[in-house]
């Protein structure tokens, strides 16, 4: 499936946004070419980044030359120009909810943990640490009650946006240590999840950029 004639996704491996656009474009089988920006390397702060990503954030989209930005406006964007298969359920209120979902880690948790905001709150590593151990498992406290009861994803019967922002928080959560046993729904999901192929291909430590 093709959106434009060159698609061009700026990523970072360990990025949590970037994971995000990955998965969903894995999902929906749109090939791109991904542009590396080294986060720790400060690429991301250069005049030829910001001339995409003003904000100096990933990911960045490029489709035949025109930037988009704000991995969930781009997951919108991907979903409007490439509805099949679905990311979002049909009825409006389900669409609700998922997008519900998509903004308690987009929202409540993942700024919180960017790394812009951890170098403003301490250089210390065990300061850091008990502020993520502290917001992670807070907004996936909001996540487990509203995940979707019966369905073995976390929006419902298939793969879909929830998941898209769920994997890449999870894959975070343990990097710090989070304990995940509290939350029997979303690993559950991520259990229905990990085997889907486009999934292990987004997954951070299969990237190209990703370093030990």
């Amino acid at each position: 499936m093709s959106i434009g004639k060159k698609v061009v996704l700026h990523t970072y491996w360990r990025s949590s946004a970037s994971h995000r656009v990955r998965l969903a474009l894995g999902y929906k089988g749109i090939a791109y070419e991904p542009a590396f920006v080294n986060l720790l390397a400060k690429e991301q702060e250069s005049s030829e980044y910001k001339s995409k990503s003003p904000t100096g954030y990933l990911p960045c989209l490029v489709i035949d030359g025109e930037t988009f930005v704000e991995s969930t406006a781009i997951l919108e964007l991907v979903e409007e120009l490439a509805p099949e298969p679905a990311l979002l359920p049909r009825e409006p209120r389900a669409r609700a909810h998922v997008r519900a979902l998509v903004q308690i880690v987009n929202a409540g948790i993942q700024p919180l943990q960017n790394l812009n905001v951890l170098e403003r709150l301490s250089d210390d590593k065990d300061v850091r640490l008990a502020w993520l151990r502290h917001y992670i498992p807070r907004g996936l406290a909001a996540f487990e009650k509203l995940a979707h009861e019966a369905g073995p994803f976390a929006g419902g019967e298939t793969f879909g946006m929830a998941d898209c922002v769920l994997l890449p928080q999870l894959y975070a959560a343990r990097r710090y240590g989070v304990d995940l046993s509290p939350f029997p729904r979303i690993v559950r999901a991520e259990q229905a999840s990990k085997e889907l192929p486009f999934v292990k291909a987004a997954y951070p430590d299969a990237q190209p950029d990703a370093t030990p």
